[in-house]
């Protein structure tokens, strides 16, 4: 093992952390996915089903685009949902302004981190950057506004930048830093390093936004939060920009099942609330995918469901039950004696242990032929013919 993997996993063990905030961005990054669009009415549903699953923090949108996305904000606000709506702004007193309209009672202030972005986005320096956050962060608490400062792509930034810029925006008002991993460079090694050396220099609040393009958005994000990070970005099945972000289904289940570490988040609401932001995105949830896929607690490898019927511990370290879900057994090409006996039980169909194997033997090839499992009707029709054959061998 290398020191320095020694030395990060000490610091894991070692951090106690008991609470962390999930800010959902899903109406606001998520919807920055090609091709999603949500209207004002999806956008207020969403809102009440990520209320109603216990999410405390919700960026609403970018009010800068125009009164639709202000009118669809404000009515997410007049709703009086038990959570805070915060609008994302860039670092410009035009979108305070907006901001203002539409009713939030907390911004965030993106301004570019990394030299490349301040050059390209301000043109300008480091200089200019700290100037343009002292200012509008001003601007925006004398206007009454709770700030968030977000450092697009701290994660390329000088890390003693990125302590300097934490201090204006501390300096001027803001309570929160959004360190974010915009073009998803980080791995979590490096994201515990970044997020620890950040913690050390400043009492602000510190959020953590993850983009998924290496696929590791959430373990980058609970890397994060065991180095101190008190608020985590995350998006309904990990919708957003290109890969997309850190999944709010699967940071909270993996906090809570990994280091206990509570969210607040109805773990029983997650796939209610998956179903309807797939929906309005237009974007089928993978079968296979962890936490709210179709298949996530899915079993059809004989021994799986073999150790599974006789003690379900033997294959599960994660209780369905937890989730409102429960274990399911398909047959297919990999099931065995076990599983099929177990579901010609529930079929009520009755078998001897010659017929079985035949029964078997038809569904791996059944199975084979169809690239599918098998169902119910055509377990029964296997069985009816193999009974038929017995009676056949009998007479």
């Amino acid at each position: 093992m290398s020191p320095r993997i020694s030395t990060i996993e000490h610091s894991l063990h070692r951090t106690r952390v008991e609470k962390v905030v999930l800010n959902d961005t899903t109406l606001r990054d998520g919807e920055q996915a090609p091709g999603v669009a949500f209207t004002g009415a999806e956008k207020a549903d969403i809102a009440r089903a990520l209320a109603k699953a216990g999410v405390t923090e919700l960026e609403a949108g970018t009010p800068a685009m125009g009164p639709e996305e202000v009118a669809a904000i404000r009515s997410i606000v007049e709703a009086q949902l038990p959570l805070r709506a915060i609008a994302w702004c860039r670092m410009r007193r035009e979108d305070v302004d907006a901001a203002i309209a539409s009713g939030v009672s907390m911004v965030n202030l993106s301004v570019p981190a990394s030299d490349r972005q301040i050059a390209v986005k301000l043109h300008g320096d480091r200089a200019r950057a700290k100037e343009l956050t002292a200012q509008v962060v001003d601007y925006a608490r004398s206007r009454g506004l709770d700030v968030a400062v977000g450092g697009e792509d701290s994660s390329r930034a000088d890390p003693e930048f990125l302590v300097e810029l934490m201090a204006v925006a501390r300096a001027a008002g803001a309570r929160r830093f959004r360190v974010a991993d915009t073009l998803s460079v980080l791995d979590p090694f490096s994201t515990h390093d970044l997020v620890s050396s950040l913690r050390r220099e400043t009492d602000m609040e510190i959020e953590i936004h993850c983009h998924d393009d290496l696929g590791l958005a959430t373990a980058n994000t609970l890397a994060a939060v065991k180095a101190g990070a008190t608020h985590a970005s995350v998006t309904v099945i990990g919708l957003g920009e290109r890969a997309g972000n850190a999944p709010l289904e699967e940071v909270a289940v993996a906090a809570a099942q990994l280091y206990g570490i509570e969210t607040g988040v109805v773990l029983t609401e997650l796939q209610p609330v998956a179903a309807l932001v797939a929906a309005a995105a237009g974007r089928p949830i993978p079968v296979n995918k962890s936490i709210v896929g179709d298949h996530a607690f899915t079993h059809e490898s004989g021994i799986h469901v073999d150790g599974l019927i006789k003690d379900r511990r033997t294959y599960e370290s994660l209780d369905p039950g937890l989730l409102g879900r429960a274990h399911s057994i398909v047959i297919g090409k990999h099931s065995g004696s076990a599983a099929v006996a177990a579901m010609l039980d529930v079929l009520r169909l009755p078998f001897s242990s010659g017929e079985i194997a035949r029964i078997v033997a038809r569904v791996r090839s059944h199975a084979l032929d169809r690239k599918e499992p098998v169902s119910n009707e055509v377990l029964k029709d296997i069985w009816r013919d193999v009974r038929r054959q017995s009676e056949i061998r009998v007479s």
